[in-house]
């Protein structure tokens, strides 16, 4: 009894079951591949353009000049986004009411909101990257025992098993436990290594919004103390 043992000959052989597990496993890598790359890239971008507003924000640039600036931008993420939204309602509020406390509390609630849609973008397909890692060597497990119990069902029809005739059987059905491990193992690592870059964003995100909210709470005393 002949068989091919390359993966596309397993492949072939493989009951519709399995080669319909197989597909789908290798369908979530591919989608798990570009999502890693996606995020990577999102996330290296993310702070680099933090470190820059950072170095502009703390150089004693003048907070209208800087609000000015990143607002004629078309696109501000990250820091800058954070940094426009409580400006913004701080200039507002100023112009309608007096009261420091009243401004700031307002203030810190507009770059609260900003905040959490920042980590909203952050997070993005990181959910996916989580379920690929936690369901992938199931539905992989799920196409070897459907094979095997296959293989074994076609053994009890014939009136001697030999290895050869057992071998492609449960090969074809384990190589769908490997594609579900090579689909998961990327999975998981990309998610945990995200995770804690996105958390580490947040932290430095919500750091910003503190120390503002300071400079905010100091520039609408003093204008409540001039008034």
């Amino acid at each position: 009894m002949s068989s091919d043992l390359t993966f596309i000959g397993l492949f072939l052989q493989a009951s519709f079951v399995v080669q319909l597990v197989m597909l789908l496993l290798l369908s979530v890598s591919i989608a798990s591949w570009a999502f890693i790359f996606q995020r990577q890239k999102a996330l290296s971008g993310a702070r680099k353009s933090m470190q820059e507003f950072e170095d502009e924000f703390w150089s004693g640039a003048d907070l209208n000049r800087l609000y000015q600036q990143l607002s004629a931008e078309e696109d501000v993420r990250g820091m800058g986004n954070i940094f426009c939204a409580g400006f913004k309602e701080f200039v507002r509020l100023r112009k309608s009411n007096t009261n420091a406390n009243v401004i700031v509390d307002g203030t810190y609630r507009a770059m609260r909101v900003a905040l959490s849609r920042e980590v909203d973008n952050l997070e993005s397909r990181l959910s996916f990257l989580a379920t690929a890692g936690s369901i992938s060597p199931y539905i992989g497990l799920f196409g070897t025992v459907w094979g095997i119990m296959n293989s074994f069902i076609a053994l009890g029809e014939v009136q001697q098993a030999t290895l050869s005739m057992v071998a492609p059987g449960i090969a074809e059905a384990l190589i769908a436990t490997a594609i579900g491990l090579f689909a998961a193992i990327p999975a998981v690592v990309a998610y945990n290594r995200f995770s804690h870059q996105v958390e580490k964003l947040e932290n430095s995100y919500s750091n910003f919004m503190e120390e503002f909210s300071a400079i905010l709470q100091r520039q609408a005393l003093a204008a409540q103390s001039n008034g």
